[in-house]
Order: structure tokens, then C-alpha cells, then sequence
């Protein structure tokens, strides 16, 4: 196998950090299903994603996180099916902008034990299910690109944009402000 992903270790390309990420799916036709999982913090659905990891491929360090998050083993494809950006969150409470390149999984078997049982949600959703589970603009549209459907206009949600520093900033503020007032109300 031949590195496809050019840098490892999830520096900045172009002025934005790269992450890897795994669509799994399994079935054709009408039987065709995408597994999302509940990402930790914010129980928002995604795909399994992280940093690319060194001495592994791309498409090699996206199959590890979908094994790690959902317990899933495949047959993942060495390129990707597109990309698409987002806000993370640091734990410092700033946002980032992320590039993540999306590789399909073909899913042959789901374990019963994986390192992050128990931390997520898993569910295997229709295409058009899917697409319109995820909060992510571009991941909608890639996974109803992948999946050959269309997403009507008029069900399309508004995307839901991710939080930005400020807006983060002032959650954290109103957390704080509403706590001590509990305090001296007491």
C-alpha cells in the first residue's frame, strides 16, 4: 500500500489542521446503511474521525478510528470519497477549523468490545436519514453524494453552525454567572 495522505501527524495544510475519518456502510440499493456514532462531548452525530497517526496511512489510521470508536472491521478504500471542514473544539474552549478527508468502509463485522464501547451512541441510518443527521453542510452532502440520493430543498434543514470562540466564550460566561447567582440567592 502507498502513503495517500502526505502528512501524518495532522499538521496544517494550507493554514488548517487535517484530520481522517471513516464513512462506514454496508448493504446496496435501497438495503444501503451508514453508521453514525454520537461524538463524546456534545452527542452531535458524526462519523468515526481523529488525527492521522504516524507510520499509518491515511485510510490505515481511519480504519483504526472506526474500530476504536465503533468496534466496526472492513475493507476501507485507499482514497478518499471527499473531504469536508468543520469548527473543533479545543480543550482550551477555542474552535479550529479542521480539514477531514472522508474515507469509505466497507463494514464485514462489528465487535463486540472496542476500546470506546460505552462513550458513544451508534446507529445505522438510511442514507437520507444519515445526511440529515449530521450538523455539517459539507458532510451532508458527501454522504448524499456517496449514497447516490437527493436531499430535497424543503428537507434540508438549516446547517447548524458549530460554535465559534466568542460564542463559546459567552456559554462559559453565562454558565459561570448563572452558578454564582444560584450561590447568592441561597
Amino acid at each position: 500500500m502507498t502513503d495517500v495522505g502526505g502528512k501524518q501527524d495532522g499538521r496544517k495544510s494550507g493554514g488548517k489542521r487535517r484530520q481522517v475519518a471513516a464513512l462506514p456502510w454496508r448493504g446496496e440499493g435501497e438495503a444501503l446503511r451508514i453508521l453514525l456514532v454520537s461524538s463524546r462531548e456534545t452527542r452531535r452525530w458524526v462519523i468515526p474521525k481523529g488525527w492521522p497517526m504516524k507510520d499509518k496511512t491515511d485510510f490505515q489510521a481511519a480504519a483504526t478510528e472506526a474500530y476504536e470508536e465503533a468496534g466496526l472491521v472492513g475493507v476501507i478504500a485507499e482514497q478518499p470519497v471527499g473531504e469536508y471542514e468543520y469548527l473543533k473544539k479545543l480543550k482550551s474552549g477555542a474552535a479550529r477549523l479542521v480539514k477531514v478527508d472522508v474515507f469509505p468502509l466497507e463494514v464485514g463485522s462489528e465487535l463486540e468490545t472496542w476500546p470506546e464501547k460505552g462513550q458513544r451512541t451508534l446507529e445505522w441510518m438510511d442514507p437520507v436519514e444519515a445526511a440529515l443527521a449530521v450538523q455539517e453542510p459539507q458532510l451532508r452532502d458527501l454522504i448524499a453524494r456517496f449514497a447516490g440520493v437527493a436531499l430535497p430543498e424543503e428537507e434540508r434543514p438549516a446547517p447548524h453552525l458549530a460554535p465559534t470562540p466568542v460564542r463559546v466564550a459567552f456559554q462559559r460566561l453565562r454558565r459561570r454567572v448563572t452558578a454564582l447567582w444560584g450561590r447568592y440567592r441561597r
